[in-house]
């Protein structure tokens, strides 16, 4: 049931945002007169079809993994002498270059109007106020403490948790100091903090530069329990059970996943003593962890899957509410921040200072479309504003088959006053082919080695 809702959930976002990039191309190609012949919403056979007045035909075609919009064209076959007026080679460059970036730019206003209908509902967001600091994390080493909140990263003002997050992802590989701004609670006085690294996160497979800055938000507890207990390790040897509430650790109760990890990881030459309740009875379990090696030490492992229950702190979730055009001004600046930000990260692919294994194929995103699904119809409207945007920045690359790639050659065709030649077009479009596929490789392999 899972896997048939990943696939209901991916197909659905697919079609959305592939329908609307077809259908900005469709739209723009009809008002600057070119005759389109065929708009289809996936390849191969016709499982749908009819005709228009302008005798178009729309068609929903067998495998739904993309679509396009067929207009007619002298450089693709024969044109009737009644056709030729309404032919895309035959308009203008900028008529050209119109339709070619109408698909892209129907994507950012899918996403835009997507986030503004998920802002109508208001924005809520954790105030980022450490409540724990990693001992002997960079972090810890800059000076950072419990209590301190992120104002600002790089002079960009960080509201909230995700807006710090975000402009953390954007200094992956960086080899340098990364310039914070704090301040202290109930104070208006600032202070500036910069964080020392190296290459960071570069060969990560997936980053999470909160994680290893080594600052956490305050959360509250309230219970700890053992989600999966997995036969080969320490755990289950020891007697633990699925479902155990973990109350103590070495005497110790148990009010921090962290420091209960951190305990557990620390513990390489003796063993840890559990107080477990299980359904109604209170046990004590001694188990000596698992040695694995972690970057190149030692740790402790239990081999269990935790689960906590807990809230964060009332007073630091800030909400933020829209009127409809607040809401659309909101949809617009995160439609351009998400842009930035693929930009940007794929810069960091190209130059190396993001590692390959970022790279995600249709099974990530359709792991992610699933999950997005399953947890709320917001979550799914973000994941397709998101998903439309990635969509439409790919588009954009200056990579011949592509639209960017068209999109050069008319940039090209505008400054020199003649179009690229067909044998230069033609060497682009395969060595553009050849790109893509190599890319698509990849993230496949990506996908299937982070699946099995």
């Amino acid at each position: 049931m899972d896997l048939l809702q990943t696939i209901f959930y991916f197909f659905i976002a697919l079609a959305v945002v592939v329908t609307i990039h077809e259908f900005g191309h469709f739209w723009v190609a009809r008002r600057c007169g070119v005759k389109v012949e065929r708009f289809s919403i996936g390849f191969g056979k016709a499982l749908v079809s009819w005709r228009d007045k302008y005798n178009t035909e729309f068609v929903f075609a067998l495998l739904p993994l993309g679509g396009y919009v067929k207009m007619v064209d002298e450089r693709e076959g024969n044109v009737e002498a009644a056709d030729l007026p309404f032919s895309f080679n035959r308009k203008t460059v900028w008529q050209r270059i119109a339709v070619v970036v109408a698909g892209p730019v129907a994507n950012f206003l899918l996403a835009i109007v997507f986030f503004a209908i998920i802002f109508l509902g208001g924005e809520r967001g954790l105030a980022p106020v450490v409540g724990e600091v990693k001992e002997g994390s960079v972090a810890s080493l800059s000076g950072f403490e419990p209590g301190m909140e992120i104002v600002a990263v790089d002079g960009i003002a960080t509201s909230t948790w995700t807006s710090v997050s975000r402009q953390l992802l954007g200094f992956i590989g960086t080899t340098g100091e990364i310039p914070f701004t704090v301040r202290y609670k109930d104070s208006n006085l600032q202070y500036d903090l910069g964080v020392s690294v190296e290459r960071w996160l570069r060969d990560d497979e997936q980053p999470v530069p909160l994680r290893d800055l080594g600052v956490s938000p305050p959360f509250e507890l309230s219970s700890l329990s053992l989600a999966a207990v997995f036969e080969d390790g320490a755990g289950y040897a020891a007697g633990l059970k699925k479902g155990d509430q973990l109350l103590s650790i070495n005497g110790q109760t148990i009010t921090n996943i962290n420091s209960f990890v951190h305990t557990v990881s620390s513990s390489t030459d003796g063993a840890v003593t559990l107080g477990v309740q299980r359904n109604s009875r209170e046990l004590s379990i001694e188990i000596r962890p698992l040695l694995i090696e972690r970057d190149g030490e030692q740790v402790g492992q239990l081999g269990v899957q935790l689960a906590s229950r807990g809230q964060y702190p009332d007073e630091l979730v800030r909400t933020t509410e829209y009127s409809l055009l607040g809401a659309v001004s909101r949809g617009v600046q995160e439609t351009f921040d998400t842009s930035i930000f693929i930009v940007k990260s794929i810069g960091k692919l190209i130059v190396g200072d993001l590692s390959p294994k970022n790279l995600s194929g249709p099974i990530t995103i359709a792991q992610i479309a699933g999950d997005s699904g399953k947890s709320g119809v917001d979550n799914f409207i973000r994941f397709v504003a998101m998903f439309s945007i990635m969509l439409g920045v790919m588009n954009l690359l200056p990579i011949p088959v592509l639209d960017g790639g068209h999109l050069m050659y008319y940039l090209i065709e505008v400054v020199k006053g003649s179009p690229v030649s067909d044998r230069i077009q033609i060497v682009g479009y395969k060595v553009g082919l050849a790109l893509v596929m190599s890319l698509m490789v990849v993230a496949t392999y990506n996908d299937i080695t982070r699946t099995f």
